[in-house]
């Protein structure tokens, strides 16, 4: 686990976004660490020159459908990079590894087999307060740092 602020970036070591399109995937559970996070990657894109109007975002239940979605955006061509936001917390049964693992896996095969670039921004916490304290709280928005990488991977794409 990340112990420092996750936030900061320099923005002219880094490309400019305005040529890129982003589609972005928010899982729905526990929407009050995804719903900050998303806005960190939403904020950074803006901030690093995308236009709101080539960023689009979609909300699916959990994060196993987070792949569905992810692979819905990546299908339609029109995305540069997608990011995927969720956030699953640890409980008392198996539930949580199986969760992480579909997740980790699904992103990654859409890594290996399709052109569009997908961010992993999915905290996989032992406790709520960790999952916070990464979405806007003391150790800043991972959505940040996901909103970076996709313009980076953006980039990449179109070298």
């Amino acid at each position: 686990m990340a112990t420092t602020n996750l936030s900061i970036y320099n923005k002219e070591n880094l490309p400019n976004a305005g040529a890129y399109r982003f589609g972005i995937v928010i899982s729905d559970w526990n929407s009050e660490v995804t719903y900050n996070l998303h806005k960190g990657a939403v904020d950074t894109l803006l901030d690093l020159g995308a236009k709101e109007s080539d960023i689009d975002s979609i909300f699916v239940p959990g994060s196993v459908e987070l792949v569905y979605g992810a692979t819905k955006l990546c299908n339609t061509k029109l995305y540069d990079a997608v990011i995927v936001i969720g956030c699953v917390i640890r409980g008392e049964t198996a539930h949580f590894d199986y969760v992480c693992n579909t997740v980790t896996d699904g992103v990654t095969y859409l890594n290996t087999h399709m052109d569009t670039p997908v961010v992993f921004c999915v905290l996989t916490d032992d406790h709520v307060q960790q999952s916070l304290d990464r979405s806007g709280g003391k150790l800043g928005n991972k959505g940040v740092e996901a909103g970076v990488v996709a313009v980076r991977m953006a980039e990449l794409k179109n070298k």
